[in-house]
């Protein structure tokens, strides 16, 4: 993705859309690199599995004018997350590795779809529940024991 400052930064965000000028940018308004240009004599527009971004003519026919390209990095958890689902590559991460989709086992795209997320909220929430009943019914077996060692004490 583009920065206005001129670096690349990277993205898990598929949510992209056409611009004013027909480009394909983020919901932010960022520009894929490389640059993917919808011209207005389309139709429509379709992304292959492997990235390939093609038209169909409004005179008929289709053709190619892109493709989306995949970054893999040594260690993903290095990189620096800059906002707006964006990170930034470190030393940290190591240089990144572009990959066409599909090849050399790189993930494919899937037009129309968006990674969910794989919490299940639900789930999480009566996790945390029980967490805290467990913590509160702790705290009150220390504050008892804690109470019957100050009587013994005072008691003996």
């Amino acid at each position: 993705i583009a920065q206005a400052d001129g670096t690349i930064a990277y993205t898990r965000d598929g949510n992209f859309k056409l611009s004013n000028t027909g480009q394909i940018v983020t919901a932010s308004g960022a520009l894929l690199q490389p640059a993917i240009t919808i011209p207005n004599t389309a139709s429509s527009v379709t992304f292959g599995r492997d990235g390939t971004v093609s038209i169909e003519l409004a005179a008929g026919g289709s053709q190619v004018i892109g493709q989306i390209q995949l970054a893999r990095f040594v260690n993903p958890s290095g990189l620096q997350g800059k906002g707006q689902n964006l990170m930034k590559e470190t030393p940290a991460s190591g240089a990144p590795q572009v990959l066409q989709p599909g090849v050399t086992g790189a993930g494919t795209l899937i037009q129309g779809t968006l990674e969910a997320s794989n919490v299940n909220v639900v789930e999480e929430m009566v996790n945390m529940i029980e967490t805290q009943r467990a913590y509160e019914i702790n705290s009150k077996a220390i504050s008892a024991v804690d109470g019957m060692l100050k009587f013994i004490n005072n008691n003996l």
